[in-house]
């Protein structure tokens, strides 16, 4: 019989350190130690710096300092400022703890704080990370209080370029390979207070990482293996944890569905991130919920080159006969019922976006330049992404 999650206390090598439990964020204070940062910069964001745990956190690291100047979809401004912060309080390392936002930001500004290079030089196109100095990055230890993202065990920040003319605010993906946090503290506790409708739109995320590594081409056996298994982790648990925030089990069980999805995804992303990533830059809006509302909508873009995958998926699943000749549309009406079980909007419409012929062509154009473009199944062209997301906006499916 296995233990319940909800009263472990175990550590994972892979892909990096990882402690999990619930109370474990009690290990801080001696994993700064491990690093040597006596003297620990706090990267969350403005909607969590007032919570009591981030003060226990300031209690129980002495000397520490609070860098809470994070954007829900953090800009290249957030990170010069959290690097002056940095360098002015001759801080030692990082503590970044909060959703993906404050995660992405605390990573490049570790990385950051070693380099006489502006930010963009560093975006993740051929090869850029080879002009990192890596002996000047600042150690990093990463706490998620969502479990969506998993940026907590990814090697790249997505921040909002809003500076540049050209392609204005769009995200840009930074990578270095020394950007995956050396520790990082997976304690379900700091999850319980989540509302129901983040709890929601950062679950789906965490499907949405997996189903699209699930999806991508490409022949990687064990980011599929973890993918699938990704998955069913969030059909079982999600929903629990939506009903009841305070479930630990389930809570738990998200916050590692999380870290597996954003492992798996290695193996690339898709149009659903393609066309989230310029989205959320230009709007504003959750990463997560908007990645929860195109998926639908890419999904049927991408039938033709997905409907062989989903046998496996579906038998993963627990959704459909193994021997069904209706894998998608099994699959499909699975995907909209549980959406709906959860309360995410139908449309883009629903959340606020609208734009014009113009407006929509510039988001096309966008999302064939994201990187995440290169994983989907299907290689789509600006005027195909339009039509996904003209689709989205008015619900037609």
């Amino acid at each position: 019989m296995f233990k319940d999650p909800s009263l472990m206390h175990v550590s994972w090598n892979y892909p990096t350190n990882i402690q999990y439990g619930p109370g474990s964020i009690k290990n801080l204070p001696a994993l700064c130690a491990s690093l040597e940062i006596n003297k620990a910069l706090i990267v969350t964001d403005e909607g969590l710096k007032d919570f009591d745990f981030i003060k226990g956190i300031q209690n129980s690291l002495k000397n520490s300092g609070l860098f809470s100047d994070v954007k829900a979809n953090p800009n290249g401004k957030n990170v010069d400022a959290g690097v002056k912060a940095y360098r002015e309080g001759k801080y030692h390392g990082i503590v970044c703890i909060g959703g993906g936002s404050a995660l992405d930001a605390g990573k490049a500004i570790a990385l950051m704080v070693g380099q006489d290079r502006p930010l963009w030089d560093f975006e993740d196109v051929g090869d850029n990370h080879l002009r990192v100095n890596t002996e000047l990055m600042a150690p990093l230890i990463a706490i998620p209080t969502t479990a969506g993202t998993g940026s907590e065990v990814g090697r790249a920040s997505v921040i909002v370029d809003d500076e540049t003319h050209v392609n204005q605010h769009s995200k840009k993906i930074i990578f270095h390979a020394n950007m995956l946090p050396e520790h990082v503290i997976l304690d379900p506790q700091l999850t319980a207070g989540l509302p129901p409708h983040i709890t929601a739109a950062t679950g789906i995320d965490a499907f949405v990482h997996a189903f699209e590594a699930y999806c991508a081409p490409g022949y990687h056996p064990m980011a599929e293996g973890i993918a699938l298994k990704a998955m069913a982790m969030v059909k079982e648990n999600l929903p629990q944890a939506f009903d009841d925030g305070q479930n630990m089990n389930a809570r738990g069980n998200m916050l590692v569905a999380s870290c597996m999805g954003a492992t798996a995804f290695q193996k690339g992303l898709g149009g659903v991130h393609a066309l989230a990533h310029p989205l959320g830059a230009i709007f504003d809006k959750h990463h997560g919920l908007l990645n929860a509302i195109l998926l639908p909508f890419v999904v049927k873009a991408n039938r033709s080159a997905i409907e062989q995958k989903l046998p496996e998926l579906n038998a993963i699943l627990d959704i459909a006969n193994r021997d069904s000749k209706h894998h998608f549309d099994a699959f499909f009406t699975w995907l909209m019922a549980f959406r709906s079980r959860l309360g995410i909007p139908n449309t883009l419409a629903d959340i606020g976006i609208q734009l014009d012929s113009e407006g929509a062509d510039k988001v096309g154009e966008l999302a064939i330049l994201d990187a995440a473009s290169g994983g989907n199944p299907i290689t789509f062209d600006g005027a195909q992404y339009q039509t996904i997301f003209e689709n989205a906006v008015s619900g037609k499916l």
